[in-house]
C-alpha cells in the first residue's frame, strides 16, 4: 500500500477516534484528546504521549467496533496485521502533535477534515454496513466511502460501523 493511502487511513483513525470520544459523540467512553488527558500523560510519557493517545483511542474504537461486527471482518480500527504494522511505522513518522493541535481541537475542524476525505453522498445507514472487500482498501474510492459513512453518522447523531470482508 502506498504511503498516501496509509496517511489517509491514519488521518481517518485520528478524526473518527476524536469524534467518537465521550466529549464529542460518545461512541466510546474515552477522553484521550481532552486537555486532562494531556496533563496526565505528558509528565509520564514525555516523548510519546501523542502516540499513547493515538493507540488508546484506536484500541477503544476497535473494541466498540468489534462488539458490533462479526469475527473475521475488517474495519478502520482492525486491519490485516501487515497493514497494522505499516500504520504503526507511519504514525511514528507522522506529525500527530501538529495534526492534533490543528485538526482535533474542536468538533467543527475535525468534521471539516473528515469531510475533505469523504464524497458528497449522504448514506443513512445505521449499525454495521459492508462497504467492500479488504483488497479494495487501497482504492481512494473505498476510503472515501468509509469516511462518508462516519461523517454522515456523526451529522445524524447515529452510529455506523463500516466494514470490509476478506
Amino acid at each position: 500500500m502506498v504511503n498516501s493511502s496509509l496517511t489517509v487511513i491514519l488521518k481517518m483513525r485520528l478524526l473518527v477516534g476524536y469524534l467518537g470520544e465521550r466529549a464529542q459523540n460518545s461512541w466510546w467512553s474515552t477522553s484521550f484528546y481532552e486537555q486532562s488527558s494531556r496533563q496526565f500523560l505528558e509528565p509520564v510519557l514525555t516523548r510519546t504521549s501523542q502516540l499513547a493517545r493515538y493507540h488508546g483511542v484506536v484500541e477503544a474504537a476497535r473494541r466498540v467496533h468489534d462488539e458490533h461486527l462479526n469475527v473475521g471482518v475488517y474495519h478502520l480500527f482492525r486491519l490485516p496485521e501487515e497493514l497494522e504494522q505499516d500504520l504503526h511505522s507511519q504514525v511514528q513518522d507522522y506529525d500527530v502533535e501538529y495534526f492534533t493541535r490543528t485538526v482535533t481541537h474542536n468538533i467543527e475542524s475535525a468534521t471539516n477534515a473528515l469531510k475533505d476525505l469523504a464524497i458528497l453522498i449522504t448514506p443513512n445507514t445505521i449499525g454495521p454496513k459492508a462497504v467492500g472487500k479488504i483488497a479494495e482498501l487501497k482504492s481512494a474510492n473505498t476510503l472515501k466511502i468509509i469516511s462518508t459513512e462516519y461523517l454522515s453518522a456523526f451529522y445524524r447523531n447515529e452510529k455506523v460501523y463500516p466494514y470490509l470482508v476478506a
